[in-house]
């Protein structure tokens, strides 16, 4: 629906909405229960500010430091009816991820110390002050990165399998 076509209807109800202190996204789903619209809350925004109507700000609520997080279930009561488990919430902290390794030695280059074909596949950088180095070693054709490091970001694929370069198009018949 359109925004510049609001029924006065429509705007009467928006303004009662947001006197009531809805949120724009509750205000945008009342009207379009009551009317059978589909304005989005985008839509709410826009008309709202073009009433010039003033929100009220909404209280939020706050976490006390003697509010707690509840303790997570016990195995059992996490299976499902296919004895899976179901996912973690989103507050445990996740298990590192085993990463793919190439076996190769790298170089340690620094940024200043790379030629033009060599590798550049990162290595540090992840602790504070730690220092960013390159691989180093000659670059597989036509990528930034030698070949074990090549076939650990794209995955093990040969030339052969990838499309061809850019294509032709020939127009058969006009119309």
């Amino acid at each position: 629906m359109q925004t510049w076509n609001w029924a006065p209807q429509h705007c009467d109800a928006l303004k009662e909405f947001v006197a009531a202190g809805l949120s724009f996204a509750e205000a945008a789903t009342a009207i379009n229960e009551k009317f059978g619209t589909a304005y989005t809350r985008s839509a709410v925004i826009g008309r709202a500010k073009r009433m010039k109507l003033v929100v009220r700000a909404r209280a939020r609520p706050i976490r006390g430091p003697n509010l707690r997080m509840p303790k997570p279930k016990p195995l059992a009561s996490r299976l499902n009816e296919g004895g899976l488990e179901e996912a973690a919430p989103a507050s445990r902290r996740a298990e590192p991820v085993k990463l793919r390794c190439v076996g190769i030695q790298p170089r340690l280059l620094t940024f200043d110390e790379l030629a033009e074909g060599d590798c550049r596949y990162p290595y540090g950088g992840d602790k504070e002050g730690e220092p960013i180095t390159f691989c180093g070693h000659p670059r597989f054709r036509g990528t930034s990165y030698c070949a074990p490091h090549f076939h650990l970001t794209r995955g093990p694929r040969i030339e052969a399998e990838r499309p061809a370069g850019p294509f032709t198009l020939r127009l058969v018949e006009a119309a």
